[in-house]
């Protein structure tokens, strides 16, 4: 398990026919039923996949990240065939869900069945399933033909990765390879929800909104879970997450953003401000960066975690960031930012 490998990068055209056949999917593909870790491209982020019905490879998907045994992994699959091999019954409510969104940004947990390895599940009886809608990551599902844990293929705690760049920042000869599809789009993970229950709970917000969900189910039949106690079904729920190097103050009061620019320059910090093109000029700190624009904050997700690393490279001392709405996508956006944040400044 110490032994570092010479990762290989496999440059793949997303726009071409016959992606199972490509010679990058297809050596991937083969590397992954030999119980070794591939990355790969989702409509989300970049995911750092493995066998999931193999307690060795699921290990290794462990090892390279730095990841706490206890935090659960998620489930790919590339058909509704794979679903009922590795799940005991899909309920109503996740039906019309599948039916709604997948192949998407949704994440769905069931009761599992005994085919997935117990470590990808940190022991919990259920399950946490998604099909991802991106082609390179199907082709290589398909070709693979296994239930695929994976997790974003970052560094536990850091920025998720949006390309394969960011992936062998954080894990290069850690792993077996990367599949380069170029960028993602959505730019955050999946949305998480729970329908082991009378109803859903969306136990982490992502790519699918509650409004959306809401809009399939009624809205009587999605909820928040109230808190989170013992062991987490999700991953996203428990430790901290999507970190970079310097701390991150997250301001609530738009009007405080320079105040605290100024407190921490006069500490002699170099100081680096989050905000969007909308307010990009508003503001006097070392380094300004625009994520995104306020006005459609799918661009503010997407850019969200190439933002983050940007600061890493300008080596600030600490990120004061602006807030956002936590409707549509911005509940995601704002999930991330907290589970980032050093403070949380009102």
């Amino acid at each position: 398990m110490e032994k570092k490998v010479k990762t290989k990068i496999w440059p793949v055209d997303k726009h071409v026919n016959k992606l199972c056949e490509s010679e990058a999917v297809e050596e991937a593909a083969r590397l992954l039923k030999q119980n070794e870790v591939v990355a790969f491209p989702t409509e989300t982020v970049y995911g750092l996949g493995a066998n999931a019905c193999s307690d060795e490879a699921i290990e290794k998907i462990f090892h390279a990240k730095g990841r706490p045994s206890d935090n659960p992994l998620i489930v790919h699959i590339y058909s509704k065939k794979q679903l009922h091999d590795i799940v005991q019954h899909v309920p109503k409510l996740a039906e019309k869900l599948i039916d709604a969104f997948w192949p998407g940004p949704l994440t769905i947990i069931f009761p599992k069945t005994e085919a997935i390895s117990e470590k990808a599940t940190a022991g919990l009886s259920t399950v946490a399933v998604r099909m991802p809608n991106h082609p390179v990551a199907l082709a290589l599902l398909e070709k693979a033909d296994v239930p695929v844990a994976a997790p974003s293929a970052n560094r536990s705690g850091k920025p998720s990765p949006t390309s394969a760049e960011h992936v062998l920042e954080d894990l290069r000869d850690e792993i077996a390879g990367v599949l380069d599809g170029g960028t993602t789009d959505v730019g955050v993970e999946s949305t998480v929800i729970d329908v082991t229950g009378t109803h859903v709970e969306i136990l982490r917000p992502g790519g699918i909104t509650r409004e959306q969900i809401e809009a399939v189910v009624g809205k009587e039949n999605v909820r928040q879970p109230t808190s989170v106690t013992g062991k987490v079904k999700s991953p996203g729920m428990k430790y901290t997450h999507y970190s970079p190097n310097a701390p991150l103050y997250l301001v609530l009061s738009p009007e405080r953003m320079q105040e605290l620019i100024e407190a921490e320059k006069a500490e002699g910090k170099r100081v680096g401000v989050l905000t969007t093109e909308e307010n990009a000029d508003n503001y006097e700190a070392d380094y300004v960066h625009a994520c995104g624009k306020r006005a459609d904050l799918k661009t503010v997700a997407g850019q969200l975690y190439e933002s983050l690393r940007q600061f890493d490279a300008k080596n600030v001392d600490v990120i004061i960031s602006e807030a956002f709405p936590k409707e549509g996508i911005g509940a995601a956006i704002m999930n991330r930012l907290e589970k980032a944040a050093a403070k949380i400044i009102p």
